[in-house]
């Protein structure tokens, strides 16, 4: 882009910009334009104004910041004028819209400006009543009979992002084509002048609809069942704490115990340095309070509560404390599930384990593999059960067709009380898993960005020069999983079948990442046999670790 149309359309932005905070931004980046600092603050424009954030099945999510490729108030009110045109266009002209928001930077304000739009535009807008879990808006949804929800969040991404998650009426997030449908109509938007925005009109709710949500999860328990496990609970500096201490007490469970240094919302996530549960470092203050207090397991929500981390001692002092892993928990609610006798079907996203088929058709269960995302495994049909790798659990669709890390955290305390109750412990049970069906140990090698060109490139290396081996074993079948599949449609990403492991690469949907995702099968003879089982299928996993990283180029 020439200069003097960077300038142009920085200058253009930047009169219609609504919020001062990014006006003062966008005017220094062009005073900075004339001094010492040209090139740098050339650069800087140059990225904001290099295209436009796109809107896809993520919704928005972005770095916060002035321009058309950051989030900020202008980006949100374009995105909400155009599911506005869609929803009126889809046949709701006055149809209710439910907006929740977590505690991020501007997270109130996207709400507020999301909620001025609808209302301009003849629909009618209901905000929650403060910064909440998101699976609260996702119940919200279909519990007031709306015909689309909006969730500003950024989840577990750093303190600098936000985003803009878009859920329709049946409590589910957007999919093709209504992601598209959506982002046409934003791209139709025309100047922010012309877009309505009252300054009232729509509703505040009040706790009602926190007290429903609440109401539900009693749905997630058996009756009378065991109550007894004792946790030590992190929020992650996210909206998790007051919902999740309210569903434990309904519940009949112990209180948790708070990790103090992150039970408050607070949008700088001061003591982590990345907000996720699974990124190193992020549990160590959880770990500490627990090998204070000696809990039987620790969890820990994403900073919008949507997803669950279950941390358990590896050694009766509890002085060693082990994240379990996604698939392990996957693993561990569905068995839970079974023996509870529930019906319907499991399924699970195509990066989780195969570890989830083999427990549901030992129980007659039906099964299903999606693409990754909730969006996609809260519409298997007849679905009871679903959860993917990444921390996140549906373990009650009739009231949340998402993942609900605070549903999650009580069934899981569930089965740690029954087991508690027969002097057992959840390692005890994986084990058992592990003896019925083999081990499936699983890892993932990520690789975080700053050049969104390294993740082009290492998927056209993969697709151009596919491995024909890793770790010494043969690839049986290689699929571009960009053409799609009979089960599946197409998304960008690579899966490699081999004798007794599994690799799925993929870039991530929302994190500037390249994923792939490992798999080890080792089958076992008995309970003697894990010990050997499990270090086979560890040395298999790094094996397939080294080789993926060589042959990607990363």
């Amino acid at each position: 882009m020439q200069d003097a149309e960077l300038t142009t359309r920085a200058r253009t932005w930047l009169a219609e910009d609504p919020d001062p905070q990014t006006r003062a931004e966008l005017t220094d980046l062009l005073a900075r334009l004339e001094g010492p600092g040209a090139a740098e603050a050339g650069a800087e424009l140059a990225d904001r104004f290099a295209g436009t954030l796109q809107f896809g099945t993520a919704g928005l999510r972005g770095e916060l910041g002035a321009g058309p490729m950051r989030m900020n108030r202008a980006v949100v009110i374009r995105a909400a004028a155009g599911l506005a045109a869609y929803l009126k266009d889809e046949g709701h002209p006055d149809g209710l819209v439910v907006i929740g928001y977590d505690a991020r930077h501007k997270s109130a304000d996207f709400a507020r400006d999301t909620a001025a739009v609808l209302v301009g535009a003849g629909l009618r807008a209901a905000v929650l009543p403060r910064p909440l879990p998101t699976p609260v808006l996702a119940y919200a949804i279909r519990h007031l009979g709306a015909v689309a929800g909006v969730e500003v969040t950024a989840s577990h991404n750093p303190p600098r992002d936000n985003g803009y998650k878009v859920y329709l009426g049946d409590g589910s997030q957007i999919v093709p084509p209504a992601d598209t449908g959506i982002a046409e109509r934003i791209a139709a938007v025309g100047p922010l002048a012309g877009v309505p925005r009252p300054e009232e009109g729509w509703t505040t709710l009040g706790d009602e609809v926190v007290a429903a949500y609440l109401a539900r999860t009693d749905a997630v328990l058996a009756p009378d069942s065991a109550r007894t496990a004792r946790t030590v609970y992190t929020a992650m500096h996210g909206v998790g704490k007051d919902v999740a201490l309210a569903a434990f007490a309904r519940a009949g469970f112990p209180a948790p115990v708070l990790v103090v240094e992150q039970a408050e919302p607070d949008p700088e996530f001061p003591t982590v340095a990345f907000p996720n549960p699974e990124e190193p470092g992020a549990m160590d203050l959880a770990f500490r309070t627990a090998r204070a207090v000696r809990p039987d397991l620790v969890i820990a929500n994403d900073p919008d509560a949507d997803r669950c981390a279950v941390a358990v001692p590896e050694d009766p002092a509890g002085e060693r404390w082990r994240m379990l892993r996604g698939d392990e928990v996957g693993a561990l609610l569905a068995a839970h599930l079974v023996r509870r006798g529930v019906r319907g079907v499991f399924a699970e996203s195509i990066v989780s384990s195969s570890l989830l088929g083999r427990i549901a058709a030992a129980a007659g269960l039906g099964h299903e593999e999606t693409l990754t995302g909730f969006k996609w495994i809260a519409r298997v049909d007849g679905l009871r059960y679903g959860y993917e790798e990444a921390l996140g659990y549906c373990v009650d669709p009739e009231g949340v067709r998402d993942k609900d890390g605070i549903t999650a955290a009580l069934l899981i305390t569930e089965l740690a009380s029954e087991l508690k109750e027969r002097g057992r412990t959840l390692l005890d049970l994986l084990d058992d898993l592990a003896v019925e069906h083999g081990v499936h140990a699983t890892d993932q090698l990520s690789v975080r960005v700053a050049d969104l060109t390294v993740i082009a490139d290492a998927m056209r290396t993969l697709r151009a020069q596919p491995p024909t081996a890793l770790a010494g074993r043969a690839v049986l079948r290689a699929e571009d999983l960009a053409h799609g599949t009979g089960a599946l449609p197409p998304t960008d990403g690579l899966r490699y079948a081999l004798d007794g492991a599994r690799v799925i690469v993929r870039p991530s949907g929302t994190e500037p990442k390249l994923k792939c995702y490992l798999e080890a099968v080792v089958p076992v003879a008995s309970s003697a046999d894990l010990p050997r089982a499990r270090a086979e299928a560890d040395a298999l996993l790094a094996e397939l670790k080294r080789d993926l990283a060589r042959a990607a180029g990363i």
